[in-house]
């Protein structure tokens, strides 16, 4: 199948196995990428199935929900610009097919028309978003018992989401770290089924690249290799082609706290801005990374389960894994399973982030985090490869 077709182009190491989901400041590199032009088709027939698949759309449905997502995209800036101080933070509303943003009580007249004008919808809240920020980094410095999973800002609730792993709310630990947090701003505590665990995996023939006995998947080229999970494999370490060939070595790597990595690659092997479709859908070109709200569909790439899509839930969020907490995250209802780590996260055609982990699998569902893309480009003074 796919593997022998890769084999023969000799591109395998380097086609990237996912979908991406960045959030942040657009690097220089990512700045200028090219954006599909107002002829070219919206979506791939694969992608739309895949829609239908997961979401339950028909292919009209589908159609529409990408352009109403690609306009939200486009639209948070200006709208955020328009808030100003009272920006409360903005999510995209499926079923109402548009952004809302949220504003603060004492905004003014002037500036909630400012933020209308844009055509975005506007709610009403308590709490700015950097108030929030704020309330987050304070319980970023608590230390985090193993029942509570982890925290984010969540912009439609209005306050600080921690997400207690079910059964540990009665917990001395948890219960006090709750206390604290509740101290540090407006918090919400919510139960979620299981904690959270990297998606790495030990060895598995015929699967994209292995370091030591570790098995992951690509992230997203770049120029002069990929970048992918940290967990992965730390810096110095040699990387390994589906075929076990010799790709090339980890330049930088951050876990925990962070959660990427990339890459150089050499020895025959060489990038390109593809992130692979496994069958299910066509194979998908990269041409930026533009930002995806929470609320837009999101689809996942990786080496065990392919491709799934799912929804963006939360950005910068605080993952408590066993090894310890990572931030920045985004957390989306993408299912993955162990091999996937440092696979791709795409929108459309705009690279999201990188796997990093999650609980539950693709038989009974659960939920992923990735690693946002710009930052590691940002980090690591990488260009996206794109189309």
């Amino acid at each position: 199948m796919r593997r022998s077709r890769l084999r023969h182009l000799g591109l395998a190491g380097l086609l990237v196995l996912g979908s991406l989901t960045a959030v942040g400041t657009l690097p220089a590199s990512a700045a200028g990428s090219p954006t599909p032009s107002a002829g070219e088709p919206a979506a791939s027939a694969g992608l739309l199935e895949a829609m239908q698949r997961d979401f339950g759309l028909t292919a009209a449905e589908a159609e529409d929900r990408l352009a109403a997502e690609r306009h939200a995209t486009d639209l948070e800036p200006t709208a955020r610009r328009a808030a100003g101080k009272a920006y409360g933070g903005s999510w995209f509303d499926a079923e109402a097919g548009r952004l809302t943003v949220a504003v603060t009580s004492d905004a003014t007249p002037a500036t909630v028309r400012a933020v209308r004008a844009t055509g975005a919808h506007v709610r009403t809240v308590e709490h700015s978003e950097r108030q929030l920020d704020a309330a987050k980094t304070r319980i970023d410095r608590l230390d985090a018992p193993a029942g509570v999973s982890g925290w984010h800002v969540d912009p439609a609730a209005n306050a600080v989401i921690v997400d207690v792993v079910s059964g540990e709310h009665a917990d001395n630990d948890v219960r006090r770290f709750v206390d604290r947090a509740r101290e540090a701003g407006p918090v919400t505590v919510r139960t979620v089924p299981s904690a959270p665990r990297t998606f790495a995996a030990g060895t598995v023939g015929g699967d994209p690249y292995y370091t030591g006995n570790v098995r992951c998947s690509i992230g997203f080229s770049v120029h002069g290799g990929f970048v992918t999970a940290g967990h992965c494999g730390r810096a110095g370490a040699g990387v390994s082609g589906w075929d076990r060939s010799y790709i090339g070595t980890f330049q930088g790597s951050s876990f925990p706290d962070n959660d990427y990595a990339w890459v150089s690659v050499g020895s025959g092997w060489w990038t390109v801005p593809v992130v692979l479709g496994w069958g299910t859908v066509p194979d998908r070109l990269v041409r930026g990374s533009n930002v995806a709200p929470v609320g837009a569909s999101i689809c996942r790439s990786g080496s065990t389960t392919h491709w799934h899509c799912g929804t963006v839930l939360a950005k910068n969020e605080t993952v408590n894994y066993s090894q310890g907490a990572v931030h920045q995250m985004t957390k989306t209802s993408v299912c993955a399973e162990g091999g996937d780590s440092g696979g791709s996260f795409i929108s459309g055609d705009q690279a999201q982030g990188v796997t990093s982990g999650g609980w539950g699998n693709c038989s009974s569902g659960g939920e992923t985090w990735f690693q946002p893309v710009n930052e590691i480009l940002n980090r690591y003074g990488l260009t996206l490869h794109t189309a």
